[in-house]
C-alpha cells in the first residue's frame, strides 16, 4: 500500500476523531434526555410541554417554557423540577436530586477521560500518543482530586453542577440561612383562590438565582445552607464547612433523601453506601486511566482498541445508567408516601401511564450528539483497522 494512501487515511481518521471530540465536549452542556408528565389537571394552555424536566450529564434542570398568553400572567417559566418532585412524593418516590449523585459529580472527569482516550487513538506515533495521554490523564486526575478531596474543592466543579445543586435545595439565595420555600404547587393553589383567572406565579427565586448567578454565588448559597443545617444538630454532631466536593455531595444527598421522608434509620445507610461508591469510583477512574496507558502502548494488540470502543459505547452506558436509576426510583418507594403503589418500572423510552399521569420519555439533542460522536468513531476505527492490517501485510 502506498504511503500516500496511508497518509490520506490518517488525515481522515484525524478529522473524524477530532469532530467526535468536539461533539463530546458540546453534548456535556446539552440536555441528554427529557421526561414530562401530562394529566387533565395540567392543561396544555398552561403546560404546553406538560411538567417537563431535562437530564444533563451534571444535573437535572427545568424543561418548562414560559407561557405568553393573555389569560396567563407569568413572568418566568414554572420550576417543573420542583413540580415533578411534588407530584412524585405523593407515591413515596424520592426527589430527583437523589438519583445519580456520584455519576453527576464525576461526569466532567469521566467525559474528559473519554476525550483523552479518543485523542490517544487518533495519534499514531507511540511516543507522542503516550506523552499526550500522560499529560491529559494527569490533568484529569489532578482536577478530580482537587475537586473531590481538597478544601473548597467544590469551586473546581462545573457551573452547571453547582447550579443544579442549588436549584434542588429549594431555597433562595436571600433565604438560604432562614427557611425552605413553599412548593410551587402551593403558589398555584393560592393564585387560583385569589382570582378566577388562571394566573401562574413565577418560579421560585432559587432557580433564577442559580441559573443566572456565578459559580461563586452558588458556592456561597451551598455554604450558607450547609452551615444553617449544622445549627439544627447537637453540638457534638456538627461539622465544619470545608467545601470539598466529597463533603458537599453527601450532605446534599442526605438532605435530598430527607426532604419528604426524613427517616434517619433508612437514610443514613443509603448515604454511607453512596459515600463508599464515590470512593470506589474515584479509584476506578485512576486505575482506568493507568490501564488505558497500558492499552495505548502498542497498536498491534487487542487492548489498543479499548481507546475507541469505550467512547463508542457511551450511548449504551447512558441508557443502562438511566434505566438502572429509573428502576431504583420505581422500586424504592417510601412507605411514608400519601398513596400506595406497587413497585414499578418507569418508562425508559416512549409513553407510559402511572395512575392519572401519562409519562413521556425521549432523547434530547445531547443524546443525538452522543450517537453522532459514536458513529464518527466507528468510521474512524474501521479506517484505522484497515490501515493497520495493510501495514502489517506489507511488513510481512
Amino acid at each position: 500500500m502506498s504511503d500516500k494512501l496511508q497518509k490520506k487515511r490518517g488525515i481522515v481518521v484525524t478529522f473524524l476523531v477530532s469532530a467526535a471530540v468536539v461533539l463530546l465536549a458540546v453534548l456535556y452542556f446539552m440536555p441528554i434526555w427529557w421526561v414530562s408528565l401530562t394529566a387533565p389537571n395540567y392543561p396544555p394552555e398552561a403546560f404546553p410541554d406538560g411538567v417537563r424536566i431535562n437530564f444533563h450529564m451534571n444535573g437535572v434542570f427545568n424543561g418548562c417554557r414560559k407561557v405568553d398568553k393573555a389569560e396567563i400572567d407569568e413572568d418566568v417559566a414554572l420550576d417543573c423540577v420542583h413540580e415533578m418532585d411534588t407530584i412524585n412524593h405523593f407515591v413515596g418516590m424520592y426527589p430527583i436530586a437523589s438519583g445519580g449523585v456520584v455519576e453527576k459529580a464525576f461526569s466532567p472527569f469521566l467525559i474528559s477521560m473519554l476525550g483523552v482516550m479518543m485523542i490517544g487513538f487518533m495519534i499514531t506515533h507511540r511516543g507522542v500518543r503516550l506523552t499526550v495521554m500522560v499529560i491529559g490523564f494527569g490533568g484529569v486526575a489532578a482536577w478530580m482530586y482537587l475537586t473531590y478531596y481538597t478544601p473548597e474543592g467544590l469551586k473546581w466543579q462545573t457551573p452547571g453542577y453547582l447550579s443544579s445543586m442549588v436549584i434542588s435545595l429549594d431555597q433562595t439565595s436571600e433565604e438560604a440561612k432562614k427557611e425552605e420555600l413553599n412548593p410551587i404547587i402551593a403558589q398555584l393553589k393560592e393564585s387560583l383562590r385569589e382570582s378566577g383567572v388562571r394566573t401562574e406565579t413565577s418560579a421560585p427565586d432559587v432557580e433564577v438565582a442559580a441559573e443566572e448567578g456565578s459559580s461563586e454565588e452558588n458556592y456561597q448559597i451551598l455554604k450558607s445552607a450547609f452551615e444553617n443545617d449544622q445549627t439544627r444538630k447537637p453540638a457534638d454532631e456538627r461539622e465544619e464547612w470545608t467545601g470539598s466536593g466529597e463533603q458537599v455531595l453527601f450532605w446534599h444527598y442526605h438532605r435530598a433523601l430527607g426532604r419528604w421522608f426524613n427517616n434517619p434509620q433508612e437514610i443514613n445507610p443509603m448515604v454511607a453506601n453512596m459515600h463508599m461508591a464515590g470512593t470506589i469510583l474515584f479509584w476506578v477512574v485512576i486505575v482506568g486511566m493507568v490501564a488505558m496507558l497500558v492499552a495505548a502502548w502498542k497498536t498491534t494488540w487487542p487492548l489498543y482498541w479499548l481507546l475507541v470502543i469505550i467512547p463508542i459505547l457511551l450511548p449504551v452506558f447512558f441508557i443502562a445508567e438511566y434505566s438502572a436509576w429509573l428502576w431504583w426510583y420505581g422500586h424504592s418507594l417510601n412507605e411514608m408516601g400519601a398513596f400506595t403503589l406497587k413497585p414499578f418500572m418507569p418508562t425508559v423510552f416512549g409513553q407510559g401511564k402511572v395512575a392519572q399521569f401519562t409519562t413521556h420519555s425521549y432523547p434530547n439533542i445531547g443524546f443525538g450528539l452522543m450517537v453522532a460522536s459514536s458513529v464518527l468513531l466507528i468510521l474512524a476505527a474501521l479506517i484505522r483497522r484497515k490501515s493497520l492490517r495493510d501495514a502489517q501485510g506489507n511488513a510481512a
